[in-house]
């Protein structure tokens, strides 16, 4: 044996001893979670048993990026003990998740990325389809966007917080990425059709307008369907998609990242019906309809200035069919349970035709 293969034996048998070691805690973790799912359920009964906790979850995933002392980066020693929290909680409860689909779109990879992969995630066909789904039991939770860096607020999702009466459980962050998929290997040779969603061309119009000015771009309800309508109609057409949709759909990705902005992303929703606790990082999401009067806005936003409440989002709705009200959709820092936002919400109830507290829940850690 050689003075290479001797030490290299050397480390693989630490590795090896560290893996039994991994894999002995990894059970013993289990275990753990079996023994919290029989202790709420002796106490509290297994229909009212709340097995999921997203304070609970984004804390420990804090305190592991925040104990992380590499090499491994933080994001990455977090992914993973998302994956074991995804695990263990399964062994508690199956959790079914409710997303706009079909499978392969970024709202699914939301999911996933929030809820890690052991989670149930079912797809359906419209957000509206989704709160129902969660109202009516079907799922404990759905997850639906609400904000893209490039084309600002999804209103048809604020809109159904208007029409269900859903709490806001948590929210999750994600890096959209667009490729041209094809099922070829001609490259960005002979293209003559595009196939693409409405807001995956908003996103990346500059770039196809620079590559594929000629070709027909032929807008689909999703880049699943752009998928396969990229397949049917043969080697001159192609979507633009995702990396989950070309290994779904087995096609070859023959130009990556084409976003006309670098940092496009995307933020989601999680609803439920479950009020969440404080986690120490904190986001309240409320509903305001006031009286439709100049300065009204500048009255709301009054509120916050004086308690030193910083806003992290507002968007303005029509409250009804009526001109005589507006409403605002506000995000701000902290949590409802605390006594200084307590103060704020109360003097908004006063001085508001409707206040209608959506959620308080987790800063998004991952």
């Amino acid at each position: 044996m050689s003075d290479q293969e001797s030490e290299l034996k050397l480390v693989r048998d630490q590795i090896d001893s560290i893996d039994k070691q991994i894999h002995r805690l990894l059970n013993d973790r289990a275990r753990c979670a079996q023994n919290v799912a029989e202790i709420k359920q002796k106490y509290q009964g297994a229909q009212e048993a709340v097995f999921y906790r997203p304070e609970r979850e984004a804390q420990v995933l804090r305190r592991v990026m925040e104990r992380n002392e590499g090499p491994l980066a933080d994001l990455e020693v977090a992914r993973l003990f998302r994956e074991i929290m995804s695990v263990c909680l399964a062994l508690e409860k199956p959790m079914h998740v409710a997303f706009l689909g079909p499978e392969g779109t970024f709202t699914q990879q939301a999911a996933s990325k929030h809820f890690g992969h052991s989670a149930h995630c079912i797809p359906f066909n419209s957000n509206d389809e989704v709160f129902r789904e969660v109202e009516a039991g079907g799922a404990h939770y759905g997850v639906v966007p609400i904000e893209n860096s490039s084309e600002g607020m999804v209103t048809h999702t604020l809109d159904l917080f208007k029409r269900f009466n859903l709490k806001i459980c948590g929210e999750v962050g994600l890096r959209i990425h667009h490729h041209v998929l094809r099922s070829g290997d001609e490259g960005l040779e002979n293209i003559a059709r595009i196939y693409l969603p409405q807001q995956t061309l908003s996103q990346c119009r500059s770039w196809l307008d620079t590559h594929f000015l000629s070709a027909e771009r032929i807008l689909v309800n999703s880049n699943a369907e752009a998928a396969r309508m990229a397949i049917k109609q043969g080697p001159s057409a192609v979507a633009i998609a995702s990396d989950l949709v070309a290994d779904l759909y087995q096609l070859n990705v023959v130009a990556r990242n084409i976003d006309d902005q670098s940092d496009n992303s995307t933020r989601y929703l999680i609803i439920g019906d479950q009020e969440v606790g404080e986690s120490g990082h904190d986001k309240t999401s409320i509903l305001v309809t006031v009286k439709d009067k100049a300065g009204a806005l500048y009255e709301l936003l009054e509120h916050f200035h004086k308690h030193k409440i910083s806003l992290t989002g507002i968007e303005t709705r029509p409250a009804s069919t009526e001109n005589s009200h507006s409403m605002f959709y506000i995000d701000f820092e902290g949590h409802a349970a605390n006594q200084h936002i307590q103060g704020v919400l109360q003097e908004l109830q006063s001085d508001t035709v409707e206040l209608k507290l959506l959620g308080s829940y987790p800063v998004a850690v991952l």
